[in-house]
């Protein structure tokens, strides 16, 4: 808790140096590897963009997945939507999620993620920010839909979409 105390201001200088001024921003900060899922995330922006077309995707982090997000981006025609940051120093995270609207965690339905609880849900409610997480088992150690975050089906990108429009923060 310690690590991430609540976020009490929007870091504006920073949201307005990745364009992300008047936006609703859907982040996700961490490792890109192929259980987080990001590629739902993705999948699911334009679908979201037809319902909320100042909807943006920040990606703050990095992994072997990326070259694979990168080329799903370009494939969508989402190039202007999504922010890609890479890695940044672990004093900087505060600034990212200073600027993000709803925190997604969209997990592949697997064994390794219905048997290991993830810590990056715990790092945003610390922070006592709103989330949406897939419905895989690590998730539902931590979450109660409706609650604490919004679960989803996961490995479902109209699922993930679906989740954003019932927390109506948009």
């Amino acid at each position: 808790v310690e690590e991430f105390p609540p976020v009490d201001r929007i870091d504006a200088e920073l949201k307005a140096r990745l364009g992300l001024n008047d936006c609703f921003v859907l982040g996700f900060l961490g490792s890109f590897y192929g259980y987080e899922g990001l590629e739902i995330l993705i999948a699911a922006l334009p679908r979201l963009l037809a319902r909320y077309p100042a909807i943006r995707v920040l990606l703050v982090g990095g992994g072997r997945e990326e070259p694979a997000l990168k080329a799903q981006i370009a494939a969508l025609g989402v190039q202007d939507k999504v922010v890609l940051v890479g890695r940044v120093p672990h004093s900087e995270v505060a600034r990212y999620y200073s600027i993000v609207d709803l925190l997604v965690y969209p997990r592949m339905s697997i064994r390794l993620t219905e048997t290991v609880t993830p810590l990056k849900p715990l790092e945003a409610m610390a922070q006592k920010r709103l989330l949406i997480a897939s419905d895989v088992g690590g998730h539902r150690e931590l979450i109660r839909d409706g609650a604490t975050g919004f679960l989803f089906k996961p490995d479902d990108p109209a699922a993930l979409a679906a989740a954003v429009y019932r927390v109506n923060a948009v």
